[in-house]
């Protein structure tokens, strides 16, 4: 949105945040952003209130705004042709559910570039938020490297998605019932197997210690939990933990004044998760969701630092053949191996699919136009 009211030469108001998710989160674009950084770092570029001037907000008070979702990976003239003239019309535009509506590729690269500005500049967590996140990362630093693994097996995550592996009756019921609850989740009946099987779930907790132990990650090293409550809670995070006994959180690691203040607010706790993932040694997500890509892209433009992108098809395939007992360990851990030596946050070419910009990578996942060159960064972090 930044840059596309830098290229209409608008007036952008600080942003508003969807309070209609799952976690029903009431915090406030101020309650996890240094509002001031972003308007003072981005001054040069594009003019930015922290609200509608009095004349203008008398105007949306009276019901005078045309509110809209732009087209989805639209590039610049949709919004120089389409969305101007209603500007120009209306005065004030609403533009909602603003994720993923500008296009990844064939844009100009000062677009690229201040989209990156924006992304890894402009955007800086609240001073409580970064000091917080600072500490946890001091903490674990202590003891040694760490791992953080975005575990992204929480009630919504499964609910949304239709995956329920390794859930109980009565989990894949309540999943079910959940699913029909959000009018705006449009897929209500689901085939979790199918969906495992393309590659569609989050590993489950179970999967994941099997993948990480394939390979090779050390079973002394420290694994932070970057997720929300997980789905099935100690029973399902048995397998991982046995596997793994050096797990942490938040919880485990600050007392309980320190959250006091963030642990009802989903995206504050979010927040301080991200800090502490691009921190990491290596980072591990077990679903590429909206914060495991822009994680990954971050710790590219940090430096290519070891970022895990697992390649949950095939990874699947490897697990039930080894369940199964068609796959010795040794060959299911050669073969994990072997599928993401290049799935380690290395440098590498944007996938570009004409025409068909859904299933291209995702921009902020790999952002090459603002990336160090990589001769210079040929190695992982």
């Amino acid at each position: 949105m930044v840059t596309i009211a830098r290229q209409l030469n608008i007036t952008l108001i600080v942003p508003e945040l969807d309070k209609t998710s799952f976690w029903a989160d009431q915090s406030d674009f101020k309650d996890i952003f240094d509002v001031d950084n972003f308007i003072n770092s981005l001054r040069d570029e594009v003019r930015i209130l922290k609200e509608l001037p009095t004349r203008m907000k008398k105007r949306a008070e009276k019901g005078m705004v045309y509110s809209m979702a732009p087209v989805s990976w639209s590039d610049i003239s949709y919004y120089q042709h389409q969305i101007l003239p209603l500007i120009q019309k209306y005065k004030i535009v609403h533009l909602n559910r603003t994720d993923s509506r500008l296009a990844n590729n064939g844009l100009p690269i000062e677009i690229q570039k201040l989209r990156c500005h924006v992304n890894f500049n402009a955007l800086r967590f609240t001073p409580q938020i970064e000091k917080l996140g600072r500490r946890i990362v001091s903490l674990l630093r202590k003891s040694g490297p760490f791992l953080v693994l975005h575990l992204r097996y929480e009630m919504d995550m499964l609910a949304f998605s239709g995956c329920n592996q390794g859930c109980n009756e009565e989990e894949v019921k309540e999943l079910t019932n959940l699913r029909y609850a959000y009018p705006w989740w449009k897929e209500k009946v689901i085939s979790s197997d199918l969906k495992r099987r393309d590659g569609l779930c989050p590993l489950t907790p179970e999967e994941t210690a099997l993948t990480l132990k394939a390979l090779g990650i050390d079973e002394n090293i420290q694994i932070y939990i970057a997720a929300g409550e997980i789905y099935g809670g100690s029973r399902r995070m048995k397998s991982l933990s046995d596997a793994f006994p050096k797990l942490v959180r938040e919880e485990t690691l600050l007392d309980a004044s320190e959250l006091k203040y963030f642990q009802n607010h989903s995206s504050q706790m979010a927040a301080l998760d991200y800090l502490v993932s691009i921190e990491s040694d290596i980072f591990v997500p077990t679903y590429d969701g909206n914060m495991a890509k822009v994680v990954e892209g971050h710790r590219r433009y940090l430096g290519y630092k070891k970022t895990i992108q697992l390649n949950r098809r095939l990874l699947v395939q490897l697990i039930d053949s080894y369940t199964r007992g068609s796959l010795s360990w040794q060959d299911f851990s050669s073969a994990v191996k072997e599928a993401h030596a290049d799935r380690m946050g290395n440098p590498k070419k944007r996938l570009v699919i004409p025409d068909r910009p859904k299933e291209e990578d995702y921009f902020y996942a790999n952002p090459e136009e603002c990336l160090p060159p990589s001769n210079e960064h040929t190695t992982n972090i």
